[in-house]
């Protein structure tokens, strides 16, 4: 139940594809600009997010009214936002309090045990939380090694984006998903094969290519991390993690039936009880980690706010979008709708992956994830029975083609930004898309003709 009766929504059959156009200047501006103005952008990308929102509200108030700007708007927040990052704000808190320390040798065994071991955590604490918990451990682990790029890009690939896969904690397109309807345990069975075969084939091409920078190398630098014992500090967010996930699980297994409206919005009382469950245990994870914990980590909260303000913005101009694609052939993407869909009337599955992954690449995952599932009919029940295939491309395509480009998931920068800091020279933009255009498009290739035909 999303809309009370007598809503003030918008027909949108009515609305053309001008109105797509700020969600496209958002999302092209968080591609390029951080490279073209990085100055600007680090100081200005708030202001940059909330222009591209006023783009789209003021003329949509003029024209439509501005009790339907106000629904659509609050709509999305109430569902959609808010949810979206408070989740991501427990994830991020609560990671934040657990430091790995001691140092390890970045051996390519080693190596490759730690994007595993990442690459399992990311699907229970989310690809963000899981990165940076692990980020800084592997740097230290290969801060004697001179040829180490490969080992940050792998790590990208695995920890930041595909590893996500197995719950909604994992990636943010599946905790929307997850929003609407889709089951928690529902990517842990439908998605697993899909994931499996990605994991074992990045981790032996990767063990592969350590070995062979390792031997080259030869004789290395002496360690300038002295060597201690490993071990774990802030423990208690442990527990906290664990309720995050129960928390999580309950409000979508749970259902009293008590709702409330709120501007013509109908809010469910397990969903507002679980929000106000995470920013609580955010609240205890600040109370209960000693705050050197979180010094030591390097811990800042300027990623989450770079975050929240831009995907304010983005949830905002995506709005127009996903109204018509729910349309479908009634609406003004008829085009990409006819793309998607085979002569019999059903999916074609092949193009929901391709056309999810390679938008995702480029204009981010959730929102992306959102505008096909809801190409694909939005309805969850169907999606995860007789088009539960449909579900997994669409859901693949948005989870693992993240890892295309820096910008097609938050972590992407993220690992990129920690690297830097620490002094390793990161392929830039167009670099690393060589890589993944090398390593991962033709294991995209060999998904399709095993999952998605």
């Amino acid at each position: 139940m999303a809309a009370s009766p007598g809503a003030p929504a918008i027909d949108a059959r009515l609305l053309g594809l001008a109105w797509i156009i700020p969600f496209v200047g958002i999302l092209l501006s968080i591609a390029i600009m951080p490279l073209a103005a990085p100055k600007f952008w680090h100081h200005h990308f708030g202001k940059v997010s909330a222009a591209w929102a006023a783009l789209l509200i003021v003329p949509f108030a003029a024209i439509y009214g501005v009790p339907t700007a106000a629904y659509e708007v609050v709509h999305l927040l109430l569902l959609d936002y808010i949810p979206f990052i408070v989740l991501l704000l427990a994830l991020f808190a609560v990671t934040g309090g657990i430091r790995i320390k001691g140092n390890l040798h970045g051996s390519p065994s080693t190596n490759t045990a730690l994007l595993a071991i990442g690459t399992v955590l990311a699907g229970w604490m989310g690809t963000t939380g899981a990165s940076m918990l692990l980020i800084r451990a592997v740097i230290r682990a290969n801060d004697d090694r001179k040829h180490k790029v490969h080992v940050f890009v792998f790590f990208i690939f695995l920890v930041s984006n595909i590893g996500g896969a197995l719950t909604p904690l994992g990636d943010p397109p599946l905790f929307l998903g997850f929003l609407k309807g889709v089951s928690f345990f529902w990517t842990t069975t439908h998605l697993f094969s899909e994931m499996l075969v990605c994991v074992v084939v990045l981790l032996g091409l990767f063990y592969a290519i350590d070995v062979y920078w390792y031997r080259r190398e030869g004789k290395r630098k002496p360690d300038p991390t002295p060597d201690a014992p490993l071990g774990i500090e802030g423990g208690v967010n442990f527990i906290l993690l664990g309720a995050v996930v129960a928390v999580v699980l309950a409000s979508g297994t749970w259902n009293p039936g008590v709702h409330f409206t709120v501007f013509h919005v109908t809010l469910e009382l397990q969903h507002v009880l679980r929000d106000m469950a995470l920013v609580g245990v955010c609240a205890l994870s600040l109370w209960l980690t000693p705050q050197g914990v979180r010094a030591r980590n390097g811990f800042t909260w300027a990623p989450m706010a770079e975050v929240a303000k831009l995907f304010a913005g983005i949830f905002i101009t995506i709005a127009p979008a996903i109204a018509i694609l729910k349309v479908g052939q009634e609406g003004a993407m008829a085009p990409l709708a006819a793309l998607v869909t085979n002569p019999d009337g059903q999916p074609n599955d092949t193009w929901y992956f391709w056309l999810t992954g390679i938008l995702s690449s480029f204009l981010d995952n959730a929102p992306t994830y959102l505008v096909f599932f809801n190409l694909a009919g939005g309805d969850p029940n169907l999606l995860m029975g007789a088009l539960a295939s449909t579900l997994a491309a669409i859901s693949c395509g948005a989870v693992f083609m993240g890892a295309n480009t820096y910008i097609g998931n938050a972590p992407n920068f993220m690992v990129k930004a920690v690297a830097e800091e620490s002094g390793i020279r990161m392929p830039s933009f167009f670099g690393y898309m060589l890589w993944s255009c090398g390593i991962l498009v033709p294991l995209f290739i060999l998904l399709t003709f095993l999952f998605f035909r």
